[in-house]
C-alpha cells in the first residue's frame, strides 16, 4: 500500500449493492480527520460527515490480507459485502 505512513482517506461513491460505497485510499487526499485509532488517522471530506453519522468502521485481517467492514448504527442498513450502505429512511 503506497501513501503516507498513517494516513488513509475514506469517501462516499454513489452506487453499488447499496447507497453508499465506502472507498478506502491511502494517504490525506483531502477533507477533515474523522477518527484516529493505533496511529492512524482516517481524512472524510466534511460534506460526507453526516452520512457516516452512526456508522462503525471494522479493520478486519487475517493471513490472506484484510479490509475495512461497515458495522450499522440505527437507522443504518449494510450490504453483505461489508462495504456498502444505506440509510432508511434515505436522508
Amino acid at each position: 500500500m503506497a501513501g503516507t505512513p498513517g494516513l488513509i482517506h475514506l469517501d462516499l461513491v454513489e452506487g453499488g449493492c447499496a447507497r453508499w460505497t465506502i472507498r478506502v485510499r491511502p494517504g490525506h487526499l483531502a477533507g477533515v480527520p474523522i477518527a484516529r485509532a493505533d496511529g492512524v488517522t482516517l481524512y472524510a471530506p466534511a460534506e460526507q460527515q453526516e452520512l457516516l453519522t452512526g456508522l462503525t468502521l471494522d479493520y478486519r485481517g487475517d493471513l490472506s490480507g484484510g479490509g475495512f467492514l461497515v458495522r450499522p448504527g440505527d437507522g443504518v442498513a449494510s450490504c453483505a459485502c461489508g462495504a456498502a450502505f444505506s440509510r432508511s429512511p434515505e436522508r
